[in-house]
């Protein structure tokens, strides 16, 4: 994939390197210390996957990936943990508060390789119908059935959604809010812009996030009071 490091501290630009090239599957075209001259570079390049701090001089981060082809994904890395939030605003892959933990920076970018190869892969894929307990997901002119019992939750991703079940990850050309609307809702809840969660495989939450195997969704305080009364429905304390 091809990267671009945006950050005003030279020294984040130098460290955020030093894991790049640790990583066979990136290639670092160039490293930029403010969006606006990374902003003028994407307009004539091509570029897969943006390192984006969010505080800095002129425009912002969250700004900044306002204005990016859908097709850039983003990685915040940034000394600020309140921030989160809003990254799902701007559908970010990831969230890296510094200092940077090389375990987490890999899965992150892991996550990133995976997500852009399943974006040039699912041109020909859609959610063809929703019927009884399974969704019908088109692939040429193949039909794939899911389970909804197998879904654990369904992330927005630009113009498309990722139905991530235990073994696979299915990408589909629809947003958060259509697919919502065709599933059963005293199961799916949506608990952020991004998210929708299959309330049957909660396996813990607080009052922030919900946790799903080894996955950690945050809950948008948008969507809190509904959250919350929706899934302890019938469910005691």
């Amino acid at each position: 994939m091809k990267c671009i490091i945006v950050d005003d501290e030279p020294i984040a630009r130098k460290g955020i390197k030093r894991l790049v090239d640790q990583i066979s599957q990136l290639e670092l075209l160039d490293s930029f210390n403010s969006a606006e001259t990374a902003s003028q570079y994407i307009q004539t390049t091509d570029v897969d996957l943006i390192f984006l701090d969010i505080q800095m001089p002129g425009i912002n981060g969250i700004e900044f990936a306002r204005s990016i082809p859908k097709h850039t994904l983003i990685i915040f890395t940034t000394a600020y943990s309140e921030y989160a939030l809003d990254s799902y605003e701007v559908d970010a892959i990831d969230y890296l508060v510094k200092p940077i933990d090389a375990a987490k920076f890999r899965k992150a970018v892991d996550k990133a390789i995976t997500y852009h190869s399943l974006l040039l892969d699912e041109e020909k894929k859609s959610v063809e119908n929703v019927e009884g307990e399974c969704i019908f997901v088109k692939s040429d002119r193949r039909f794939f059935k899911v389970n909804l019992k197998d879904i654990l939750f369904i992330e927005g991703l630009k113009d498309y959604v990722i139905i991530q079940m235990n073994e696979q990850r299915i990408i589909t050309r629809m947003n958060v809010k259509n697919i919502h609307d065709l599933l059963p809702k005293n199961t799916f809840l949506r608990i952020n812009r991004s998210y929708i969660v299959n309330k049957n495989h909660i396996d813990s939450f607080d009052n922030n996030d919900v946790f799903i195997k080894n996955h950690e969704i945050a809950i948008g305080n948008f969507y809190r009071d509904t959250f919350f009364e929706e899934f302890m429905k019938g469910k005691s304390v």
